[in-house]
């Protein structure tokens, strides 16, 4: 009797534990073999195409050139299995335990390894296209110069592993996690990770030409030399990520958040960049001959540059709204003003960030960095709330808003028509916001009953030109007013006068410096 036929008949005696046997050159073909203990045992350059393994102990296994083609090793335990050069097309290895596997140049064309765990397993120069790896755990594993095209990678654990050299061509990554993940030279053309997370990977010199990057995190990420022509990154995490001497010609660059982006030497002729900041950013020697500011990417705004300009476009300043107070912020006053501004983020979201203060011996200045020039006067409305001077304020800002649609109409510029709509729907919003605010907030009333919040007060905004705009200043604003206060004579402090309007070239001119229209 053969050792095949006597382990076979072995197995249906009920007998599982052959852990250890060297089984070296047998033939298992399309035997029925499931929950058999092989642990140890040598079965290499075996013949085991179509056997039945779900459920075996295969730990420290030697299965090198083994034949298992189209073998269901589904839920089984291969922990620290030798299988270098292995035939595995098309087996199933769904929730397999591969922890520390060697697979070395193994041949895994279209297998499904489903939720499989291969941590720290080296697949090495491993032949993986279009296989099935959804959810799989390749965490710290080595998969340099693997081929992986085409495969279903679907929230896959790439961390830290190493894809150097690796072909993912049309791969779909999304939802991923490859933080960490060593990436270089890899070709990931056309892949989708939409959604994944990239923080901290290595991409030097990766291929991304028209990948889907949207929504996809890439935080403290290296893209040095990285060519991404055509890709979309459109809402992705491009936080102090290094694009140096990055090809970014044509990207799909739409509302990304890149503050602290290097782009030094990075070519970006033709990014679409509507919605997208442009300040932090590091941009020395960067190649820019236009870019497309329309809404959806169709070249409908088209910005030339010369060197200079594109320098200077990308420099902008981060708009910013400036309240001045003619007063020194005391502790009372403090409390009551982070009340009220954190309950005013509640209704309005776009006030997430809380300003910075300056406080001297007679001037408080209360500075808000804002996303994009067009929630400059909205974000005005609403944080002069607290303020006496809250009703003047926002009259002024109705007849700015007033005049500059009216000015636009009458110019008829459908550009600016357009930036002027989308300003007071945001206005409206943020008046009706606002109403909701005064009628409910009881801290409103506390404040009115503080000095700090009578003072005169001055509002400027600033826009991503650098352009200065003031809004409204008290016509006290600047004068010694500390023995109204001390006597509480201040009620007729607050003065909603039409001269403290800006004139309309001024609003005009700050209005067309105005990049963010979405």
């Amino acid at each position: 009797m053969t050792v095949e036929a006597e382990l076979i008949a072995k197995y249906a005696e009920g007998v599982l534990d052959f852990s250890g046997l060297n089984l070296a050159e047998s033939n298992f073909s399309s035997v029925n073999l499931s929950g058999i203990n092989l642990s140890k045992a040598n079965l290499s350059v075996s013949n085991l195409s179509g056997i039945n393994l779900s459920k075996a102990n295969l730990t420290d296994a030697q299965l090198n050139v083994a034949r298992l083609s189209g073998a269901n090793l589904s839920d089984a335990i291969l922990n620290r299995c030798s299988l270098n050069v292995a035939n595995l097309v098309r087996a199933d290895l769904s929730r397999a335990q591969l922890c520390g596997a060697s697979l070395v140049r193994s041949e895994l064309v279209r297998a499904d390894l489903t939720r499989a765990n291969l941590s720290d397993a080296n697949l090495s120069g491993a032949d993986l296209r279009e296989a099935t790896l959804r959810q799989v755990n390749f965490r710290r594993a080595n998969l340099s110069e693997a081929n992986l095209r085409g495969c279903f990678l679907r929230e896959a654990n790439l961390e830290m592993a190493n894809l150097h050299g690796t072909e993912l061509g049309a791969c779909d990554l999304s939802g991923a996690n490859l933080r960490d993940c060593e990436l270089r030279q890899a070709n990931l053309c056309l892949v989708n990770l939409s959604g994944a997370d990239l923080r901290g990977a290595n991409l030097r010199w990766v291929d991304l030409r028209g990948a889907n990057l949207r929504w996809v995190d890439l935080s403290g990420a290296k893209l040095s030399g990285a060519n991404l022509t055509g890709a979309d990154l459109t809402n992705a995490n491009l936080t102090n990520t290094s694009f140096v001497h990055a090809n970014l010609t044509q990207a799909k660059l739409i509302k990304v958040e890149w503050t602290g982006a290097d782009l030094s030497g990075a070519t970006l002729t033709g990014a679409k960049l509507h919605g997208t900041p442009r300040f932090g950013l590091k941009t020395e020697g960067i190649a820019c001959e236009w870019v497309d500011l329309s809404a959806n990417g169709d070249r409908s705004i088209i910005k030339n540059f010369t060197p200079e300009e594109a320098k200077e476009f990308f420099n902008a300043t981060p708009p910013t709204l400036r309240i001045i107070v003619n007063s020194p912020l005391d502790y009372e006053a403090n409390f009551v003003l982070a009340e009220i501004y954190y309950q005013i983020t509640q209704e309005y979201p776009a006030l997430i960030q809380p300003p910075s203060i300056e406080i001297s011996n007679r001037m408080t200045i209360l500075s808000f960095r804002i996303d994009n020039d067009i929630a400059l006067f909205p974000t005005a409305f609403m944080t002069i709330l607290p303020f006496q001077d809250a009703n003047a304020t926002k009259k002024n800002l109705y007849t700015i808003a007033d005049m500059m649609r009216a000015e636009v109409i009458n110019q008829k510029d459908l550009k600016s028509i357009k930036m002027v709509k989308k300003l007071i729907i945001l206005l409206a919003e943020a008046i009706r916001k606002a109403k909701i605010f005064e009628e409910t907030k009881k801290t409103l009333k506390v404040a009115q009953q503080l000095n700090f919040f009578k003072a005169p007060t001055q509002i400027i905004l600033t826009n991503s030109n650098a352009n200065n705009l003031t809004i409204y200043e008290n016509p006290h604003f600047g004068k010694k007013l500390i023995n109204n206060f001390n006597n509480n004579h201040n009620d007729d402090i607050s003065s909603e006068s039409p001269d403290t309007i800006p004139d309309l070239n001024m609003i005009l001119d700050f209005f067309k410096g105005f990049y963010y229209i979405g």
